[in-house]
C-alpha cells in the first residue's frame, strides 16, 4: 500500500477510545462479544483487558497505543484485504498494525473460529 503522509498521520492521531465503540458495535451486530473482542486485541497488543480501559481513559492516539504495545510476534501471519489493502504489503508500521487490528476485528465479527484469528 502506498499510504500518503496525511493518511499515516491521520491514523497516528486517532485515539483507540474513539474507535473501540464502533468494534464493540460491529461484532456484537454479528453476535459475538466484547469479551471476544478484547481477547483479540490482547492477543495483537499484549494489553490485557484492565490496560486496554486504560487506554481508553487516557484516549491514547494510536501512535501512543501501539508505540506502548508489546505487539505478537505472529502479526506476519495476518494476511488480506482490509479496506481494499493488503495489510501484509502496508509500509509504514503504525498503519499496518491499526490495519492489523481492522482484519482481526472483522475475522471476529465474520465469525471465523477464535484458534484461526489468533493464528494458534
Amino acid at each position: 500500500m502506498k499510504s500518503t503522509a496525511h493518511h499515516d498521520e491521520r491514523i497516528a492521531k486517532m485515539t483507540f477510545a474513539s474507535v473501540y465503540p464502533h468494534y464493540v458495535t460491529k461484532v456484537e451486530k454479528k453476535g459475538k462479544t466484547e469479551k471476544e473482542l478484547q481477547q483479540v486485541i490482547e492477543w495483537l497488543t499484549g494489553y490485557t483487558v484492565k490496560k486496554q480501559k486504560e487506554k481508553i481513559d487516557q484516549k491514547a492516539t494510536f501512535e501512543t497505543f501501539f508505540k506502548e504495545a508489546s505487539v505478537n510476534p505472529n502479526v506476519h501471519l495476518i494476511k488480506g484485504l482490509i479496506c481494499g489493502y493488503r495489510v501484509e504489503e502496508i509500509t509504514n508500521p503504525l498503519t499496518q498494525n491499526v490495519r492489523y487490528l481492522d482484519k482481526l476485528v472483522d475475522e471476529l465479527a465474520r465469525g471465523k473460529k477464535m484458534e484461526s484469528i489468533l493464528r494458534c
